[in-house]
């Protein structure tokens, strides 16, 4: 009987497990990707334009030796512009087994979080338009929602292979 209970308590423990998010500010909004997916956080630097790429490509860069692509997340999400400022960042994040650079207009703080605090996103959000399938959950933060992201779902096959070839 207690082999049972132990069994039963282990199973709740694999589904509430400890989570950590880098939490990042987009247009007044939070979201939040997995800290294991985040090899680096760096400051603007001067990004090689790009001809022929998508739209939310802004360019390349140079980081020890490693030509990164840039992603531009405002533009990824058809957000409007803004100048860069102070607390402008690139993340560097490995996506699907290559590194890719997203800017964003500024990175909040590591969070932890049990898994059993997030919330589904709602159906409607989901079936809002194509690409929306990398939001896999939203926690409440601080009085505030944290959109959480799983960045390898946010590219198609077809856009993994375009950066991978920049």
């Amino acid at each position: 009987m207690s082999a049972n209970a132990l069994i039963k308590l282990d199973e709740v423990s694999k589904h509430d497990e400890l989570i950590q998010l880098v939490s990042f500010m987009l247009a007044d909004e939070e979201y939040g990707v997995e800290v294991l997916k985040v090899r680096e956080i760096i400051r603007m630097p001067n990004i090689t334009k790009m001809p022929n790429t998508p739209d939310y490509v802004v360019g390349i860069i140079n980081l020890r030796g490693k030509v990164i692509p840039i992603v531009s997340m405002r533009r990824r999400f058809t957000l409007a512009e803004s100048e860069n400022s102070i607390q402008t960042r690139i993340i560097i994040m490995d996506v699907v087994g290559g590194m890719t650079g997203f800017i964003v207009d500024g990175v909040s703080e590591v969070i932890r979080i049990r898994s059993s605090e997030i919330q589904p996103p709602p159906s409607m959000v989901l079936s809002g338009g194509i690409g929306q399938e990398f939001i896999t959950g939203v926690f409440n933060h601080a009085e505030r929602l944290l959109i959480i992201m799983d960045i390898d779902r946010m590219f198609s096959d077809d856009e993994r292979e375009s950066l991978g070839g920049i």
